[in-house]
Protein backbone atom coordinates (compact mmCIF):
# COMPACT_ATOMS: atom_id res chain seq x y z
CA UNK A 1 0.00 0.00 0.00
CA UNK A 2 1.08 3.54 -1.09
CA UNK A 3 2.00 5.71 1.63
CA UNK A 4 -0.23 8.96 1.75
CA UNK A 5 0.94 12.47 0.79
CA UNK A 6 0.63 15.27 2.64
CA UNK A 7 -2.43 16.51 0.45
CA UNK A 8 -3.88 13.46 0.88
CA UNK A 9 -3.53 13.60 4.54
CA UNK A 10 -4.99 16.68 4.76
CA UNK A 11 -7.97 15.81 2.88
CA UNK A 12 -8.43 13.60 4.79
CA UNK A 13 -8.58 15.77 7.59
CA UNK A 14 -10.57 18.22 6.13
CA UNK A 15 -12.90 16.02 5.01
CA UNK A 16 -13.22 14.20 8.65
CA UNK A 17 -14.02 17.46 9.78
CA UNK A 18 -16.67 18.78 8.15
CA UNK A 19 -18.19 15.24 8.05
CA UNK A 20 -17.91 15.84 11.63
CA UNK A 21 -19.85 18.93 12.27
CA UNK A 22 -22.83 17.41 9.52
CA UNK A 23 -23.28 14.70 11.58
CA UNK A 24 -23.15 16.34 14.65
CA UNK A 25 -25.05 19.77 13.77
CA UNK A 26 -27.06 19.82 10.78
CA UNK A 27 -28.74 16.04 10.09
CA UNK A 28 -31.77 16.21 11.40
CA UNK A 29 -32.38 11.79 11.15
CA UNK A 30 -33.81 10.39 14.52
CA UNK A 31 -31.93 6.85 13.87
CA UNK A 32 -28.59 8.76 14.01
CA UNK A 33 -27.39 8.39 17.46
CA UNK A 34 -26.21 12.11 19.52
CA UNK A 35 -22.92 9.87 20.11
CA UNK A 36 -21.65 9.03 17.04
CA UNK A 37 -17.96 10.04 16.52
CA UNK A 38 -16.04 10.07 13.02
CA UNK A 39 -12.92 8.33 13.77
CA UNK A 40 -11.21 8.35 10.40
CA UNK A 41 -11.71 9.51 6.90
CA UNK A 42 -9.76 7.63 4.12
CA UNK A 43 -10.10 10.11 0.55
CA UNK A 44 -9.00 7.31 -2.68
CA UNK A 45 -5.94 9.62 -4.10
CA UNK A 46 -8.38 10.25 -7.23
CA UNK A 47 -11.17 11.76 -4.93
CA UNK A 48 -13.51 9.36 -6.48
CA UNK A 49 -14.24 7.33 -3.11
CA UNK A 50 -13.99 7.51 0.75
CA UNK A 51 -14.46 5.36 3.33
CA UNK A 52 -15.44 7.10 6.79
CA UNK A 53 -14.97 5.29 9.99
CA UNK A 54 -17.82 5.54 12.12
CA UNK A 55 -17.71 5.28 15.74
CA UNK A 56 -20.99 4.97 17.50
CA UNK A 57 -21.50 4.54 21.96
CA UNK A 58 -24.49 2.52 22.30
CA UNK A 59 -25.82 -1.22 21.68
CA UNK A 60 -26.30 -3.13 18.61
CA UNK A 61 -29.45 -1.56 17.25
CA UNK A 62 -28.46 2.13 18.08
CA UNK A 63 -25.19 1.26 15.75
CA UNK A 64 -26.99 -0.52 12.84
CA UNK A 65 -29.72 2.62 13.42
CA UNK A 66 -27.12 4.61 13.11
CA UNK A 67 -25.06 3.28 10.27
CA UNK A 68 -28.35 3.06 8.37
CA UNK A 69 -29.50 6.88 8.94
CA UNK A 70 -26.21 8.07 7.47
CA UNK A 71 -25.93 5.55 4.49
CA UNK A 72 -29.49 7.85 3.50
CA UNK A 73 -27.93 10.61 4.26
CA UNK A 74 -24.70 10.09 2.33
CA UNK A 75 -26.12 12.79 -0.65
CA UNK A 76 -26.60 15.48 1.88
CA UNK A 77 -23.55 15.05 3.32
CA UNK A 78 -21.51 14.77 0.12
CA UNK A 79 -23.48 17.91 -0.91
CA UNK A 80 -22.34 19.56 2.32
CA UNK A 81 -18.47 18.45 2.14
CA UNK A 82 -18.25 20.07 -1.99
CA UNK A 83 -19.72 23.54 -0.50
CA UNK A 84 -17.29 23.79 2.34
CA UNK A 85 -14.30 22.07 0.46
CA UNK A 86 -13.07 22.85 -2.91
CA UNK A 87 -12.20 19.47 -4.53
CA UNK A 88 -12.28 18.71 -8.04
CA UNK A 89 -14.39 15.66 -7.13
CA UNK A 90 -16.35 14.98 -4.57
CA UNK A 91 -15.98 11.12 -3.00
CA UNK A 92 -18.92 8.56 -2.57
CA UNK A 93 -18.89 8.06 1.04
CA UNK A 94 -18.86 4.31 2.20
CA UNK A 95 -19.60 4.20 5.93
CA UNK A 96 -17.78 1.63 8.00
CA UNK A 97 -18.68 0.66 11.58
CA UNK A 98 -15.17 0.69 14.12
CA UNK A 99 -15.90 -0.58 17.71
CA UNK A 100 -12.68 0.77 19.14
CA UNK A 101 -13.89 3.78 21.46
CA UNK A 102 -16.58 1.15 22.50
CA UNK A 103 -14.03 -1.38 22.98
CA UNK A 104 -11.69 1.21 24.89
CA UNK A 105 -14.15 2.24 27.26
CA UNK A 106 -15.51 -2.13 27.79
CA UNK A 107 -11.78 -2.11 28.60
CA UNK A 108 -11.40 0.65 30.86
CA UNK A 109 -14.48 -0.21 32.87
CA UNK A 110 -12.69 -4.14 33.46
CA UNK A 111 -9.68 -2.68 34.80
CA UNK A 112 -11.77 -0.67 36.72
CA UNK A 113 -13.74 -3.55 38.35
CA UNK A 114 -10.22 -5.58 38.95
CA UNK A 115 -8.60 -2.61 40.73
CA UNK A 116 -11.51 -2.07 42.62
CA UNK A 117 -11.67 -6.11 43.63
CA UNK A 118 -8.05 -6.04 44.22
CA UNK A 119 -8.66 -2.87 46.64
CA UNK A 120 -11.19 -4.81 48.57
CA UNK A 121 -9.16 -7.98 48.92
CA UNK A 122 -6.16 -6.19 50.53
CA UNK A 123 -8.61 -4.48 52.22
CA UNK A 124 -9.53 -7.51 53.36
CA UNK A 125 -6.11 -9.51 54.06
CA UNK A 126 -5.21 -6.17 56.65
CA UNK A 127 -8.51 -6.62 58.62
CA UNK A 128 -7.44 -10.16 58.62
CA UNK A 129 -4.11 -9.86 59.61
CA UNK A 130 -5.65 -7.27 62.38
CA UNK A 131 -7.58 -9.73 64.25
Amino acid sequence: MRKNSIKNTRINGEVRRVMAEVIRGEIKDPRISPWTSVVSVEVAPDLKSCKAWISVLGDEEAQSATLEGLRSAEGFIRNRIAKVINLRNTPEISFVMDQSIEYGVNMSRKIDEVISRDDENAKNREDADEI
